[in-house]
């Protein structure tokens, strides 16, 4: 791609023998065809040659200036760190670091298992840890300093462009922690200094304006959250003479040594070896949250697996090898192994296996510690995230993983596809079309008249006067990424119920995203779709509650009142969309004080036998329209948000009065897009759905 776009001293490769025919033509076309207006992004984990390859590409199509944007580094000090480990590690294994202070992080844990981090950690006379946690690197240090967490320290940062913005304690230390900045203070001999002045001495001493100044300068900065002028500028860049061939990989030279490269650590074909990459848990990330409840719980995005880690493989791998879904394996790579748990997952690369760091942890806590497996104990230093010569083998052995979306591979077509993605299509409940055809058929995703006709009801309808609140999920937007879910959990007081009780399908978050996929498993489309309280006009949970404990508002809001739910689950049978959690057990932690600061005072705490679900955040409804009534006006557009709506990063999820015609959610509701689930039921959902639009390349075929 990179010879194709104009990059000069790059010689063109042979492509490799999986890519379909033509592939890199029309891409190098596409790219062509939007000179200055394109952009080649290279992932975070991939080497420096391909980071290079990018920077490259993007002067080469015009994008520098334009899409790609140059500044001087974010870091104060930029340097390789993993070279930088590795120099400390040697320097600790031979007696030359005399005392060592570790500000935050849990390295002992994290660091690459060739360093042995541990080991040399020992060696070291005076070990001074500062953390949040009492954890693996704390176990071995002489002094262990509890940290403030950033919710109760003051500090700063810098965004991506440079920006400075200054970080506000929301709440004084709980247990009396100290930040980073606090202890260098006392080790550079300012002993009793507070985070707050240590910040404001340091920006008052960058003289950004005159001394008179200051002190209205540090107000709007607290106030606005950033202090003006300190982005960073742009700088025209341009490519070094010699580039393809100094660096290595890209010239001839460089190929003909990337080459090399590739067949000493034995690329996944020859012999029967495998690819082993490694990823960073989408949940707990690299560890550090591995004792939250919330995240060991919450579904992960497409496999929608809790309270585990497993490695994964595509479908065409496990089947060559015999592996079924929890059939327990041995890795091993580089003279190292582990053991984990078999998981087929549709996409996935052949011949390739990921597994997810941040599990098997020993001194998490008594929530995190001993889930899963440790996968850092095979991640190198010279290969952090993807390595060649995996060898794997089958112990014999079985691993319960609990999934919210069990997966059951069934043929169809001659090809294996995913039973609840057949079930999916059935019911037309995620609806996708492609741009082209969109322009055609603009209304491809309308319900059929006769399924919205409020007529059809035996029940008399309702006229909503006033406020008629509602909800707009645009499937083009959501990425699957959860945040919803937490939102909705934190919000809302649900309680964490662990693994066993999820397994019985008894898990209580309000939000779930289902995962969807078209085509066949070696290669599909994979579709999120975020399903929550429809909260239906007609709803037929209503309708079999004895106790009248769920009731519909004048606003249309399908209302809990938990004083009155008995446990007949009815409602829960009734529901189609399958929304509704009931505590079969005392889920909720009453006795532990550290969590009623937790709780949201405005949301009742749910007891065993009572039944909950979605409310759209009527605690937030009411405050605002208390507030609105005070000021003797209407609640204003936008002005309530839900939990779900306000973390969304995409602003896939927007709420408001349906009543308003010019309100957000009215617009996107009058979308040809627009459609609801299951319609066809008469439930008459206030939650509707924008189709999702696809755009791909039609020289490219997937």
């Amino acid at each position: 791609v990179a010879y194709g776009v104009g990059v000069k001293g790059v010689s063109p490769p042979a492509a490799p023998s999986k890519f379909p025919a033509g592939w890199i033509a029309a891409l190098v076309r596409d790219l062509e065809a939007h000179r200055g207006s394109s952009i080649v992004v290279a992932g975070d984990t991939q080497p420096g040659e391909v980071h290079a390859l990018a920077h490259a590409m993007n002067q080469a199509l015009g994008n520098a200036g334009k899409t790609a944007f140059y500044s001087d580094p974010v870091e104060a000090n930029p340097t390789n760190q993993m070279e930088s480990l590795r120099e400390l590690v040697t320097d600790m294994r031979s007696g030359r670091v005399d005392t060592l202070v570790i500000l935050g992080g849990n390295p002992v844990y994290t660091a690459p298992a060739d360093l042995d981090l541990a080991q040399a950690l020992l060696k070291v006379n005076l070990r001074i840890h500062l953390g949040l946690y009492d954890d693996e690197t704390a176990e071995l240090c002489h002094w262990h300093i509890p940290e403030a967490h950033y919710l109760e320290a003051w500090g700063d940062a810098r965004a991506y462009d440079g920006t400075v913005s200054i970080i506000q304690p929301l709440i004084a230390p709980l247990y009396d922690g100290k930040s980073a900045h606090e202890l260098l203070a006392v080790l550079l001999g300012g002993p009793g200094l507070a985070g707050h002045d240590i910040v404001r001495a340091y920006w008052r001493n960058q003289k950004l304006v005159k001394e008179p100044e200051f002190e209205a300068f540090w107000e709007a900065s607290l106030e606005k959250g950033v202090i003006a002028g300190t982005a960073l500028p742009s700088k025209p860049v341009s490519l070094v003479a010699g580039f393809g061939v100094r660096d290595s990989g890209l010239g001839s030279a460089g190929a003909s040594a990337s080459n090399d490269r590739t067949a000493s650590n034995g690329r996944a074909g020859g012999g029967g070896e495998l690819e082993i990459v490694f990823r960073t848990d989408p949940n707990v990330w690299d560890g550090r949250f591995a004792n939250n409840g919330w995240l060991q719980e919450l579904p992960k995005p497409f496999t929608k697996l809790t309270w585990d880690n497993a490695a994964m493989v595509s479908p065409t791998t496990a089947q060559s090898r015999g592996l079924h879904n929890e059939d327990v394996i041995e890795l091993r790579h580089q003279g190292r192994s582990v053991r984990a748990p078999v998981w087929i997952m549709p996409g996935h690369a052949d011949d390739s296996i990921t597994v997810h760091l941040g599990y098997g942890r020993k001194r998490a806590g008594s929530i995190g510690s001993g889930i899963g497996f440790n996968a850092y104990a095979l991640r190198t230093s010279d290969r952090p995230w993807s390595g060649y010569g995996l060898e794997i083998s089958k112990t014999g052995e079985r691993y319960h993983l609990v999934t919210t979306q069990v997966h059951h591979a069934i043929r169809q077509d001659g090809r294996e596809v995913e039973e609840e993605s057949a079930a999916e299509q059935e019911r037309d409940l995620v609806r996708v079309a492609a741009l082209e055809e969109f322009r055609k058929n603009p209304n491809f995703a309308r319900d059929p008249a006769e399924e919205k006709s409020p007529g059809l009801t035996l029940y008399p309808n309702y006229a909503y006067g006033g406020y008629a609140w509602g909800m707009s999920i645009d499937l083009n937007c959501c990425t699957g990424c959860n945040a919803c879910v937490v939102a909705c959990q934190s919000e809302n007081n649900i309680p964490v119920v662990g693994k066993a009780e999820v397994d019985a399908s008894r898990d209580m978050q309000w939000i779930r995203v289902d995962t969807y996929y078209r085509g066949g498993l070696e290669n599909p489309e994979a579709y999120n779709e975020v399903v929550l309280c429809m909260q239906c006009e007609n709803a037929p949970c209503e309708l079999v509650c004895p106790v009248a404990a769920t009731v519909h508002s004048p606003e249309g809001i399908n209302e809990m009142v938990y004083n009155r739910c008995v446990g007949t689950r009815y409602c829960s049978n009734n529901c189609p969309y399958k929304v509704r959690r009931f505590n079969f057990k005392l889920y909720s932690d009453w006795t532990t004080p550290s969590l009623f600061g937790l709780r949201n005072p405005n949301v009742t705490v749910r007891s065993r036998g009572v039944m909950e679900k979605c409310t759209y955040c009527i605690q937030r409804i009411n405050a605002r329209k208390i507030q609105a009534e005070i000021e003797e006006r209407e609640v204003r557009d936008g002005e309530i948000l839900t939990a779900c709506q306000q973390s969304c990063p995409t602003q896939a999820i927007v709420f408001g009065n349906i009543n308003d015609p010019n309100s957000r959610v009215s617009r996107l509701k009058a979308q040809s897009r627009n459609y609801s689930l299951l319609l066809e039921l008469n439930t008459r959902p206030r939650t509707t759905y924008l189709a999702k639009l696809r755009n791909p390349n039609p020289e490219i075929r997937e």
